[in-house]
């Protein structure tokens, strides 16, 4: 896996559970994993179609300025992100793996307007995963009259 421009950290109260679940659900593979002497996990990273994301465990230090860093399930479902991943294809049947080990599916698989086959699901700590899986390029002036919405890319 090539050096990525950013990536994200999503925080657990149990990251081991969450290591396991994650790849058993969604696919992921565990590319970096740190434990302390005990066995908790001092950093890890997992890794889908060559992009990596973190998986932390809840702390605060001075490092982030005196930041809490929570899981949704500290914070009464609360979040402030949802992560996209796109995939190659299978979106239904990556819907169905999802669900049988434990997601909640917030959105069923659906076509969207700009092309794409979607699903949004919620891991066990109430984190938002939205997937993805391309299906055909639409014009943006074909996007625009579907939804009123003024498209406008780069700068």
């Amino acid at each position: 896996m090539g050096q990525a421009a950013f990536s994200p950290t999503v925080v657990y109260r149990d990251p081991k559970a969450a290591l396991d679940w994650l790849a058993g659900a969604f696919g992921f593979e565990v590319s970096l994993l740190l434990t302390d002497a005990e066995g908790n996990v001092a950093h890890a990273e997992m890794s889908f179609h060559d992009c990596p994301i973190g998986v932390a465990g809840e702390w605060e230090g001075a490092q982030l300025g005196g930041a809490r860093m929570r899981s949704p399930a500290c914070l009464e479902g609360q979040g402030t992100q949802f992560i996209w991943v796109v995939l190659e294809s299978g979106l239904d049947q990556h819907c169905e793996t999802a669900r049988a080990a434990g997601a909640k599916i917030t959105e069923e698989p659906a076509d969207q307007f700009y092309g794409a086959r979607t699903y949004r699901a919620m891991d066990p700590e109430g984190h938002v995963w939205s997937f993805r899986q391309d299906l055909r390029k639409v014009p943006t002036a074909q996007m625009e009259a579907a939804t009123g919405l003024t498209f406008k890319v780069g700068g």
